[in-house]
This record gives structure tokens, sequence and C-alpha cells, in this order.
């Protein structure tokens, strides 16, 4: 049994670093956002991909369609464990306000035993996305997947598999548009590229 995961962080939205989007309603992709969809239908076409699944959210949604579009692909099957993570309150805030938060300031601390107002923690993130990439790994071999996500749920499934720490999440970028490739198989998993940018 081999699965080959393509973990790509959805496009850009207009507001990419200036808000926290959450799960926060009617984010869509900008103008930039929808450019690198495009480049990414290219990319992921010469990987052959057999299947899209998606978070739920609008940019998600949006880059997956992109992407099975120039795959040739049908539409892509939505899951919550690829959701973001739910932030509750913080969801819509700038990090400018964020950061006068002493709980905002605790959870980019220490991830590890931090709930978020929403009452979800890193380890569950963890825990949702990585039971999807073994419930996925076990529907046939040479399997090649698309999961379209978030910044930190692919942290998550990438600390998991490299057996970092959850409080290791700042080592690492997961840039917007960007796929990271994990490959599962009987003798474990490895991360076989990490936040390869599409230009």
């Amino acid at each position: 049994m081999t699965a080959t995961y393509f973990l790509v962080r959805h496009a850009a939205h207009d507001n990419v670093g200036n808000f926290l989007a959450g799960r926060t309603a009617g984010i869509t992709l900008g103008e930039a956002g929808r450019a690198q969809v495009q480049r990414l239908g290219q990319r992921l076409r010469r990987g052959d991909i057999d299947a899209i699944y998606t978070s739920p959210r609008e940019r998600t949604l949006e880059t997956a369609e992109g992407i099975a579009s120039a795959c040739g692909l049908a539409l892509p099957q939505t899951d919550a464990a690829l959701d973001e993570v739910n932030f509750g309150d913080w969801s819509g805030k700038t990090f400018e306000v964020l950061n006068d938060d002493p709980r905002w300031r605790r959870w980019n601390t220490t991830r590890s035993l931090t709930r978020t107002p929403g009452g979800e923690t890193m380890l569950d993130v963890q825990t949702r996305i990585f039971g999807l990439m073994e419930t996925l790994a076990s529907g046939g071999n040479d399997r090649r997947i698309a999961l379209v996500s978030h910044a930190d749920v692919i942290k998550a499934a990438v600390s998991h598999v490299l057996g970092l720490p959850i409080d290791a999440w700042p080592r690492f970028d997961i840039a917007p548009a960007s796929v990271t490739t994990v490959v599962i198989g009987d003798w474990g998993a490895k991360v076989m590229t990490l936040n390869e940018v599409i230009f």
C-alpha cells in the first residue's frame, strides 16, 4: 500500500496576513489567488492525481475546483477533517487586535497546551487531518490525492510525519498556493517536498 498526498494550501485572498480568516464566511480568492490556482492546476496535472478533497471554506473550494478543472477530474469532495482550525471568537479579527490578547499570545507560544476560544487544540487538528490521510490510504494502492486545506492544518500533518512536536510550527512555512508532498506506505511516512511554491 502506498498513497501520495499533495497537501495544498488554498490560494491567496486579498487580505492574507492582515487578519485571521479562520472559518469566517464569504472569504474568496482575489485576483492574485485566481492566477495562483491556474499555476497550481498546471503543477498538479503533472502529478497525475486521482482525486481531490477539500476543506469546506470558500477559498479552499475555489482552489480545489480550479485544480480539478485543470486535471480533468470530477468536482472535489469536501471533508471536515481538512477544515481550518476552529478559532471561535478570534476569527475575523486583525492580528493587531489579537496581539493584545494574552490567550492569543499563549496559543502562539504553547499550542500543545492551549485551546482556541472555539475549543480546538492543534493536537485535535493533527488527529483529524492524519486520520483522514490514513483512511484514504487504505482505499487502494498507489493512490495520488490532492488535499486542499489551510496552513496550520498542513503544518500539523507535516509535524506528525517528521516526528516534530506541535509547537515546532513556526520553524517552517506553508505559503498560500504551496504544495507539500507526503507519501504513506506500509513502511511508514515521509515528506517528499515542503512548501513548494509554484511561480
